[in-house]
């Protein structure tokens, strides 16, 4: 029945349309605060009208179009708009400033910006007389007498309806090459001024496919998404919307990160997409909550948690348990697991996939130990992104899996992980010289990630090059394997290893305060406030506990000496971290330049 050839995303939105009709294809909140259905063919009919109106507007094939917004069903509206006139969709971050929506929007040389929310739009009027090429903003939310060349998204609809350009619109989509440029993704810039990271509509349809190949079986079960990463980013761009898309999935809008945990119980996802840092809230949580309980829970707790960790070689490895473990294991699932899935809204979820960042070995264990199926991959931006994952039918905690179909993985100087295949991007915007940087001669692109490959072809990364932490005597250390190491507390929340030419390693850490307050209570420390908590002797020789039982397995050199405990969690908000809740190294070291002098009062 498919009618177009799948050359781009927006020609399978298409096809999938043909086959789907009135099924689900999206679901959003609406101000009565109850989740509703938008149809695939209703999806369809505000991706043309929106398409008619781009024409009308004379965008052309190639021309960019910003398009700055969180996460809701209209940007799925104007992605598949703008790519099936041919134009190039650029996302930017929906948290980002003025200033460098401005950069985004000047650099890629966008003629239009679509805007979410009227914080965007008045972003984007701010910097406006620094972009005389932007014709026209487009704002999602309706809004009453907007400015100058500002048009509301139903209003912009309603005309190309009007206008509709029907013909030029099936001419532009039936034209589209596989090598043409789909979108310019930024990344998120953690030293520098971002780069433009130019991928192809082959690059997403390789990589929508490799994906589809790591379990053909799962992609064919009725699934529903819940949408919460940015799709701003390549992350959630390819895995939970161009996945699901192809998949004829369907996919729920979150609201915003911090009503995640209600939205999963509305919503209860049967597949999601994650950065390691939700996995890592919702474990400490429910290991603060438990701490909390009565001694007979918590025995409970704890034994069903002891089959939990039994139950690692079976998860993983897809292999049905027998006997009196299986009996023991199925009484833990009836009065503690399924109990707290249920809870949290996962209890029909049958797989998470983690990226975007290194997922502890400890976070992956306790989900999968419950029958959560938690699959870490990796890639970057520069990859669409992603370059490897852990099989369901074969789960390996601490490695983010085997490379995907047709990609080809090697280790280059310095433990440098190499990669080529179809998912590799064009290259950077209007930046040859980086472009050519980050090639090898071979044609490879360099990671700038650290790694090492295991007999099953199964890839660790083991750290980032320019993280890398060279200490006055010489010697090289990874810090993302040791904070990993550290997270693994049920005291340590955020973590940073300081280093860098210096004499030995020391941690700036933000305690995970639920735990540590329950166990202040419960040893009966008394503090007026966090900043008094921190600072009592009792609390920092637990800390000192803590990171040496956790670090007992590292060399001498890689111990830390000294650490200093902080009173509030780092987020994006107080730019500590990037959009997609990466540290920053850079802004702690100097945010925190006091603190960290003070560990070293030698220097």
């Amino acid at each position: 029945m498919a009618g177009y050839q799948e050359n781009s995303m927006a020609a399978i939105f298409q096809n999938r349309v043909q086959e789907l009709g009135s099924k689900p294809c999206v679901a959003f909140k609406n101000a009565q605060g109850t989740y509703v259905d938008i149809s695939w063919n209703e999806m369809n009919e505000m991706v043309r009208n929106l398409g008619y109106y781009l024409i009308s507007k004379g965008i052309k094939s190639g021309d960019k179009v910003a398009l700055f917004s969180p996460n809701r069903y209209e940007w799925w509206v104007a992605d598949l708009a703008i790519l099936s006139v041919g134009a190039v969709n650029v996302p930017i971050y929906s948290t980002n400033s003025a200033e460098e929506a401005r950069y985004v929007i000047d650099n890629s040389d966008s003629v239009m910006c679509f805007a979410g929310e009227k914080e965007h739009m008045d972003k984007v009027i701010e910097v406006r007389q620094k972009l005389p090429q932007v014709s026209e903003i487009i704002i999602f939310d309706e809004m009453e007498g907007a400015a100058a060349n500002v048009v509301n998204l139903k209003n912009a609809m309603e005309e190309g309806k009007k206008a509709g350009n029907k013909e030029e619109f099936e001419k532009r989509l039936t034209s589209i090459k596989p090598s043409d440029m789909a979108t310019i993704i930024y990344t998120s810039g953690t030293t520098g001024d971002p780069k433009g990271v130019m991928l192809s509509h082959n690059n997403f349809i390789s990589n929508v496919n490799q994906l589809y190949s790591v379990d053909p079986e799962l992609f064919k079960e009725e699934h529903t998404l819940l949408s919460f990463l940015p799709l701003s980013h390549s992350f959630e761009r390819t895995v939970g919307y161009y996945s699901a898309l192809n998949a004829g999935k369907t996919v729920a809008f979150a609201e915003d990160f911090s009503k995640i945990l209600q939205n999963f119980q509305e919503v209860r996802p049967t597949m999601i997409v994650s950065v390691p840092r939700l996995y890592e809230k919702i474990h400490a949580g429910i290991v603060a909550k438990v701490s909390d309980a009565p001694p007979l829970k918590r025995l409970i707790f704890n034994w069903a948690m002891s089959l939990a960790r039994k139950n690692l070689p079976y998860i993983c490895n897809d292999t049905p348990k027998s006997g009196f473990f299986a009996f023991q294991y199925n009484l833990a699932d009836k009065i503690i697991f399924s109990k707290l899935k249920a809870g949290l809204g996962m209890d029909r979820l049958r797989f998470a996939l983690s990226g975007g960042g290194p997922l502890s070995k400890s976070d992956a264990e306790f989900f999968l130990g419950m029958g959560i199926k938690v699959c870490e991959g990796y890639g970057l931006s520069e990859t669409t992104p992603v370059t490897h994952g852990n099989r369901p039918d074969h789960i390996k905690p601490g490695t983010v899996g085997a490379p995907l179909k047709d990609t080809i993985v090697k280790i280059g100087e310095g433990g440098e992980v190499l990669i080529k295949g179809p998912q590799v991007m064009m290259g950077y915007y209007k930046n040859e010289e980086a472009t050519k940087e980050v090639f090898t001669e071979d044609g490879f692109f360099r990671t700038g990630d650290i790694g090492e490959i295991d007999s099953e072809g199964y890839l660790k990364i083991t750290g980032r090059i320019k993280d890398l932490i060279v200490t006055s005597g010489g010697k090289n250390i990874s810090p993302q394997n040791i904070e990993n190491s550290l997270k693994a507390s049920n005291y340590i929340e955020q973590v940073a290893i300081i280093g860098d030419n210096r004499k030995y390693l020391s941690a700036l850490i933000v305690p995970a305060f639920a735990e540590l307050e329950n166990w202040a209570k419960n040893t009966g420390i008394a503090f007026a406030s966090r900043e008094e908590l921190i600072k009592n002797a009792e609390v920092i020789k637990l800390f000192e506990e803590e990171i040496a039982e956790h670090m007992k397995n590292y060399a001498r050199v890689e111990q830390i000496r000294k650490f200093k405990l902080l009173n509030a969690e780092w987020s994006q908000e107080t730019d500590e971290l990037t959009p997609t809740l990466k540290i920053k190294r850079r802004v702690i070291n100097s945010k925190y330049a006091s603190e960290i002098a003070g560990m070293y009062p030698e220097d």
